[in-house]
């Protein structure tokens, strides 16, 4: 009942194996050769989605077909037509071992991507070769997700609510996708941060079946096989890591591939992307963390991490790869890779791919959208205010320059001019002049004139920050002692405490009010409840680079643009900034509630497609 075919040969030709009376009727009895030939070939033609044809589908294909099958002439461009350069991407390789197939029956039911489990009506029932295999009930989708939400409900640990969501996704994406809309703020931070750090940690001895592409240092001059090897050929969206700083965890080899996967799906659950327009990768290079390497569970290399000329020519490789397969307007995510290589590969393929690092410009443009909101609050404008960042990697210099950028964009000062305003805090103390020859390329545009100062206390003591932002990656450094500091000579101090996951967070909401006695705007990368102080309730906002990342990439695909230029991201924050109401500001939320986040994500992504219009950085 389900037709199969192996991508050996291309077919010439086919034709409808039905008369006119039988045309559009499925098949009862076994098929023939040349019947199973011809649904193979129209499997192949796939919509534009990527999705295989249905049955009814499938013999609609073969009855208007015109020619019949001669299996002694295989030809590489045969086929009705070679949709995808499936045929033409055999002719320079061995064939490539995918094969396709018309889901029916009881494969349906274990296909996640067409599987609607209980909810197939009757008619589609009958249609695709359920009957019996079901129970006769037919609830709704919406009666579905009220029941996994109640089991869901019932784990106590956050790790299950992971695995079973996962477990979900893996059966049934419709429901997934339907659960995480719907419930997104109870459901993102499970599937997303904080609870995706544990689960990466913990990967190797939780991990069931794979998700997404795994290409390792083996794989070493045959990346492109590799890709070609995935079944979805329409990508538009990669999210790629090399598991070497992920989140505040560090190196975890990989086992990062949490990081990817979780990330895609926000982009369809938030950004509307289709699942299956979207690729997860993990690079693995190998990895410094002993206890992985001594874990017997673990799932990557086991060596240590590669560096230098060996890991330079696999990710050029891989970046190479991704364009020739993909074409140019593939957006490719970096994520969560070490600093050094995070600004390497941001400055090196930024001219020539379609590429953005969360990291550093997706954190960037969600903070700065939170000062444009919290502007209401505090007054002024950005070049009024001084900002002190504790943490100067990624995340930090990242937002430090996207700010400097704005300013100078307000102004019309030069940008060196308006970087002097920002000052970063490193692990060495405050970064100044007389220390500049020492300094990483990245930090060096932050060396201020300034005598030196070792501790964050006596840095905010002098520089006297009207904001204070926290990307250190390491917990409860924003001490009563800072926090109070702040409070003594700012009405309202901003206190941004950003690093994820929650346990890292550099103070938690209920201090930072608590040491203000409530007079802190506050707001941290990992979400905090609600806190009660002297009868008053305070909403911690959470700076969030969900807010961000999707509506952008859904703004970069629309727009068909081949660069990301800073004015994109300049673009998305105003948009959410825009989507903050005065009941939010009222309530102390520099960001707006996540029940409208798919709405916020049209509206970036309309902003940064008409920026993007507006730069002409397109293609068409």
């Amino acid at each position: 009942r389900c037709f199969l075919i192996q991508n050996k040969a291309s077919i010439a030709g086919l034709s409808s194996p039905f008369s006119d009376r039988q045309r559009g009727i499925v098949p009862k009895a076994p098929c023939s050769l040349k019947i199973k030939a011809a649904a193979a070939a129209a499997a192949s033609n796939r919509d534009r989605n990527g999705t295989v044809l249905a049955v009814e589908t499938v013999t609609k294909e073969m009855a208007e077909a015109e020619s019949l099958i001669d299996d002694s002439q295989p030809t590489v461009a045969g086929g009705i037509r070679d949709a995808y350069g499936e045929d033409a991407a055999t002719e320079d390789q061995p064939v490539t071992p995918w094969s396709l197939s018309v889901a029916c029956g009881y494969s349906l039911l274990r296909d996640p991507r067409h599987n609607k489990g209980l909810a197939f009506t009757d008619k589609e029932r009958d249609a695709h070769y359920l009957l019996g295999l079901l129970p006769p009930s037919v609830p709704s989708q919406e009666l579905q997700v009220k029941k996994l939400m109640n089991i869901i409900r019932q784990y106590q640990v956050p790790l299950q609510k992971y695995m079973y969501m996962m477990d979900l996704q893996e059966r049934n994406e419709r429901l997934f996708y339907k659960l995480l809309i719907d419930h997104v703020e109870e459901m993102l931070p499970i599937v997303y941060t904080p609870t995706v750090g544990e689960a990466c940690q913990k990967y190797g001895s939780i991990f069931s079946r794979p998700q997404g592409l795994y290409i390792s240092l083996k794989e070493k001059g045959r990346i492109l096989e590799v890709l070609r090897n995935w079944p979805e050929k329409n990508i538009q969206v990669i999210v790629v890591t090399d598991g070497q700083r992920i989140l505040g965890l560090g190196d975890l080899g990989c086992q990062g591939m949490g990081i990817p996967v979780g990330k895609l799906s926000l982009y369809t659950a938030l950004g509307g992307v289709r699942p299956s327009a979207c690729l997860p990768i993990t690079i693995d290079v190998g990895t410094n963390n002993e206890k992985l390497l001594d874990d017997e569970f673990y799932i990557g290399l086991r060596q240590r991490r590669a560096t230098g000329q060996e890991y330079d020519e696999l990710l050029h490789e891989f970046m190479t790869a991704v364009k020739q397969n993909y074409g140019e307007r593939v957006l490719v995510q970096f994520e969560d890779f070490a600093n050094h290589n995070a600004f390497d590969l941001l400055a090196k393929y930024g001219t020539t791919h379609l590429v953005f690092n969360d990291d550093i410009q997706g954190t960037a443009a969600v903070v700065l959208s939170g000062l444009m909101a919290a502007l209401k609050l505090l007054g002024g404008t950005l070049a009024d205010h001084r900002f002190l960042f504790l943490g100067a990697g990624e995340a930090g210099t990242g937002i430090a320059e996207l700010i400097a950028l704005e300013i100078s964009k307000q102004t019309q000062m030069p940008l060196d001019e308006a970087r002097k305003n920002i000052w970063l805090v490193d692990s060495k103390g405050l970064i100044v002049e007389s220390r500049k020859e020492s300094l990483q390329h990245f930090k060096k545009p932050w060396a201020h004139d300034h005598e030196p100062v070792e501790t964050l206390l006596e840095a905010v003591n002098d520089i006297k920050p009207t904001v204070l932002i926290g990307t250190s990656g390491v917990g409860r450094t924003f001490t009563q002692e800072v926090v109070e500091a702040m409070a003594s000579f700012n009405e309202k101090p901003l206190i941004l405490a950003l690093s994820n996951p929650t346990s890292q967070s550099e103070c938690t909401a209920e201090q930072a009010y608590t040491w203000t006695n409530g007079r802190a705007i506050y707001a941290s990368g990992s979400p905090f409840p609600p806190v009660e102080y002297e009868g008053q309730t305070y909403v911690p906002g959470q700076s969030n680079n969900a807010y961000i990342f999707p509506g952008l990439g859904l703004g970069l695909i629309m727009s068909g643009t081949i660069r990301v230029h800073d004015d994109m991201l300049l673009a998305a924050s105003e948009a959410l900034a825009a989507q903050v109401t005065q009941e939010n500001l009222d309530n102390g939320q520099i960001y707006p509630p996540f029940t409208n986040i798919r709405k916020i994500s049209a509206h970036i992504a309309a902003n940064v497609a008409a920026k993007a219009y507006e730069l002409g950085k397109y293609k068409f």
